[in-house]
């Protein structure tokens, strides 16, 4: 393998690669940045963030409904409370319990929230995490919610530094965690070579985090070992796990202190409520003599499952064109989300004898998806609701007797005479791949955004884009979302098939679609765009370095793109179950056919590129699309590069960073393929 002349700029914060960023960042930013259009978009995508009239989502702890709250006059955000009767009106009676612009300024720390974990039942204190610049490390405080202050060390609290730590609630004065400890008692490191903790220790209040004990450890090579607790009343149950890959683990049942291995297939989704083992297999998988395909939903006897019994009933089978994507509990149902054709179908069961129940009041043609219950105390469920014309609105109500809309967001681009398309490209192997198509009825071609992901099973399903639809619908640009494989619209299998070796039919599936949004007439090679971020980034560099004769742009964003050292950067190691391992030859020789940074070439054509990426990014390193376009310069290609010194893995810190970095985007494209032709 050759030397690598620009290993140097994978030094994050060294002076050097910092000095070659801001020389990189200004002329980009001087030449995007000097058009009235570029102010529309950007002030256009900040009326869009910051408005108080967008819905503020809750989670229901208890009696309160909580919500964490960005606008104008709270860029860092406040943490605060209301009921639910007030929030049933248009103004309610928000109580602050957290202002993280107060805390940052008075600390003088750049903070950006990162969560919180509520301690059950009584919901009276907090373990809060709070990143620096929003990467995904962070430190972790304990918070009094009666009291409104932190719980000091001296005083017992639960305090942890930076670090990707994970900490959960036991009882009052304990919790499970994994951090970055100091010395480990087998001696082997804190952390796995993907960044993640290996250990999980029993810490009490008033004890030294050092002395906690080990209740469990997974190996170095490992992507993540923790543990945790479920709280349910009359199930309460102590569980460990390991994750042995990125997308397969093996977890236990902690019994007299013992780990008792819950035999499920490594690489299933599965919970366990009360009795109830739900398993959702990602491989097909022979139970009780029975072949269930992956992606079926499968129920046990918990108990019975774990002295070896294995009856079961199937409560989802999938078909050619419909997957589960997800399942929820209420007290008294189980209300399963599928997708047809990558439109959202509801689905409820009464628990046990799981027989189908009515739904009322959701709407169609929208993604839906449950985003809360209260399933130790009520059949209470809350749905959102959206699509690409659709804003998005808030359903409450009773997984029993229906649901109706208690909060809508106004729209912000007009979607009259705005339609959505569904068509079907034919990959290179014959599959047929859905994509979305949005535009005015009044545009019949143009300028074209192909958005696209392809990956971790992630699924793609229609949802409102308000900034896209202001920065590029309603100008007069079409805007498309290729449902790929790679992702989980049709199930596991159309991520599995993708993974490692298959990982081309990702790159033939997206350029799949290109083609066809050109043979229907629809745009032309020089007015067609693509943009992605992450491994959509990567996504971007394959079209960029292998079919570059299909675009005229490509934004690319966050990316991956030296598939060759990726492993090695930051949280690299914890994906090469996507992807492979480029140390093994036999995986390197197909990761090498695609991988961007090793492609480029002096006498290629590539499309015009924007690459964005953020200095505080400890998820996907900066280095990858610094080296990419230090090498682009070196072999004479044009590019403009931007990074953002704060904003972790997703660009911003916050909303007036997220409307700069969203307008830098959309006025490259529109300087590009948006007069492409003129």
């Amino acid at each position: 393998m050759a030397t690598d002349p620009y290993l140097w700029l994978e030094d994050v914060t060294g002076d050097e690669a910092l000095e070659w960023v801001r020389a990189h960042n200004e002329p980009t930013v001087a030449d995007l940045t000097s058009s009235a259009r570029f102010e529309d978009l950007r002030s256009g995508a900040l009326e869009v963030l910051d408005t108080d009239d967008k819905i503020p989502y809750v989670r229901r702890r208890g009696e309160f409904l909580y919500n964490f709250w960005r606008d104008a006059g709270n860029p860092k955000g406040v943490w605060r409370r209301t009921t639910l009767e007030s929030y049933r009106t248009d103004s309610p009676e928000w109580d602050v319990l957290i202002d993280v612009d107060a805390l940052t300024a008075a600390e003088d720390e750049n903070w950006v929230w990162a969560g919180v974990a509520l301690r059950y039942p009584e919901y009276d204190r907090g373990l809060v995490s709070l990143s620096r610049g929003g990467a995904d490390a962070s430190v972790v405080r304990e918070f009094d919610v009666a009291q409104r202050d932190w719980v000091a060390p001296e005083d017992g609290g639960f305090t942890l530094p930076e670090a990707k730590s994970d900490i959960g609630w036991i009882d009052a004065d304990t919790v499970y965690v994994g951090t970055d400890f100091a010395e480990t008692e087998d001696g082997e490191p804190a952390l796995t070579t993907s960044g993640y903790p290996r250990t999980a220790r029993r810490w009490v209040r008033g004890t030294a985090l050092a002395d906690a004990p080990t209740v469990f450890a997974g190996e170095v090579t490992d992507v993540a070992a923790g543990a945790s607790y479920d709280h349910t009343p009359g199930y309460e149950r102590h569980y460990v796990s390991r994750s042995t890959d990125f997308f397969n683990s093996l977890s236990y049942q902690l019994v007299d202190g013992e780990p008792v291995l819950i035999d499920v297939p490594t690489d299933a989704h599965f919970s366990v409520r009360h009795d109830y083992l739900m398993v959702m297999p990602r491989s097909d998988w022979e139970v009780n003599g029975v072949l269930r395909p992956a992606g079926s939903l499968l129920v046990f006897d918990y108990p019975a499952y774990l002295a070896g019994e294995r009856a079961h009933t199937a409560l989802f089978l999938p078909d050619a064109h419909t997957s589960l994507q997800d399942y929820s509990y209420t007290q008294s149902r189980l209300v399963l989300v599928t997708l047809h054709d990558v439109a959202t179908r509801v689905d409820v069961r009464t628990l046990g004898d799981w027989q189908p129940a009515p739904s009322t009041g959701l709407p169609e043609l929208a993604t839906l998806s449950v985003i809360g219950t209260d399933a130790d105390h009520s059949d209470e469920i809350w749905f959102s609701a959206s699509s690409f014309t659709q804003s998005p609105s808030l359903l409450l109500g009773d997984a029993t007797s229906g649901v109706s809309v208690l909060k809508s967001t106004p729209e912000f681009f007009d979607a009259d005479g705005v339609t959505t398309h569904q068509f079907f490209a034919t990959s290179d192997d014959g599959t047929a791949v859905p994509y979305f198509v949005v535009k005015r009825d009044d545009v019949a071609t143009g300028p074209t955004l192909l958005y696209g992901y392809g990956g971790f099973e992630n699924s793609m399903t229609p949802g409102y884009s308000a900034i896209a639809g202001r920065s590029w619908i309603a100008r007069g640009g079409i805007y498309v979302i290729a449902n790929i494989r790679g992702g989980g619209e049709y199930g596991p299998t159309w991520h599995t098939q993708a993974q490692k070796s298959g990982r081309h039919l990702v790159y033939e599936d997206f350029a799949a679609v290109a083609r066809d949004l050109v043979s229907r007439g629809l745009t032309t090679t020089d007015q067609l765009a693509a943009q992605g971020g992450s491994n959509g980034g990567l996504l971007m560099g394959v079209m960029a370095t292998t079919y570059p004769e299909l675009f005229g742009a490509l934004v690319c964003q966050v990316p991956l793109l030296d598939m060759q050292r990726y492993h090695l950067l930051l949280a690299g190691a914890s994906w090469m179950a996507e992807y492979g391992d480029p140390d093994d030859p036999d995986e390197w020789a197909y990761i090498s056919k695609y991988s961007p940074y090793q492609r480029l070439t002096a006498d290629a054509q590539y499309p015009q590129l924007l690459m964005t990426t953020s200095t505080r990014d400890d998820r996907v390193h900066p280095g990858h699309a610094r080296k990419f376009v230090a090498r682009m310069e070196e072999y004479g290609h044009p590019v403009q590069y931007y990074e953002n010194i704060e904003g972790g893995h997703g660009g911003a810190s916050d909303n007036a960073q997220a409307a700069f970095k969203s307008a830098l985007a959309y006025e490259f494209l529109w300087r590009t393929v948006g007069r492409a032709g003129d």
